[in-house]
């Protein structure tokens, strides 16, 4: 059976011997990179199933480095969890609004990191093992691809934004709140912000264009799916 390969780009070269010690035992293949560039270089060359990605890096820092990750096709989908010393609100966002799957703040126990790893593990495949196509008006969403359309021209959406929309499209008219929405489309183990779904909502409407109105606010719960076309409003 082959091992799942597992990326931790991180400069803290104790903490990355850590991660590669506890996560060999547990049956990974491991890679470990010390700055941001061979970061990149490995996460092109090797296609990790998961890249465990510091914030502060030298070289090329990792919000740069995810979002050149999320740019890239062989990348787009890889989960990706970013790590750091930072606990500000405002750190978060720009770690989701730039494509990061999950966020663990420093000092972390290593045994919570690796289940929340597996989580997203798990996420990938029910999101991979999916078969389903719904079209709603000019919106497509093919589980199987993996992609999201409007009049058949793709979305450049982050594995998020993907699977918020999904998430919603499935249930038209339904109002989902953001907790539902977090546990649903991010996952429950998911320890995010509630405005997290915000700057989601906000990243997937903006590539939607005149097609955005289709995702509708609900006052005072959060968002839906409208059951119209899918034209602006």
């Amino acid at each position: 059976m082959l091992k799942l390969k597992i990326l931790v780009i991180e400069d803290d070269r104790s903490l990355a011997n850590v991660l590669e010690y506890n996560l060999s035992n547990s049956g990974y293949e491991v890679f470990c990179a010390y700055d941001g560039q061979d970061g990149l270089n490995q996460a092109r060359s090797r296609c990790p199933d998961l890249i465990i990605l510091d914030v502060m890096l030298p070289i090329v820092d990792g919000v740069e480095v995810c979002r050149e990750l999320r740019a890239e096709s062989s990348t787009r989908e890889t989960p990706i969890m970013m790590l750091t010393a930072k606990s500000e609100e405002t750190d978060q966002l720009i770690g989701f609004s730039v494509g990061a799957d999950d966020y663990v703040v420093k000092p972390f126990s290593v045994r919570v990191l690796m289940e929340r790893m597996k989580s997203l593990l798990r996420r990938r495949d029910r999101d991979i093992g999916g078969a389903d196509i719904v079209t709603i008006g000019r919106v497509t969403v093919d589980r199987i691809k993996h992609r999201a359309s409007i009049d058949q021209k793709p979305l450049d959406l982050t594995p998020s934004e993907f699977r918020l929309l999904d998430t919603m499209i499935r249930q038209p008219g339904r109002a989902f709140d953001r907790t539902e929405l977090i546990d649903l489309a991010l996952g429950a183990d998911t320890m995010v912000l509630e405005r997290t779904i915000d700057v989601h909502i906000r990243s997937l409407r903006k590539k939607m264009g005149d097609v955005a109105g289709v995702v509708e606010t609900v006052r005072g719960i959060g968002y839906r799916f409208g059951e119209k076309s899918g034209e602006a409003e």
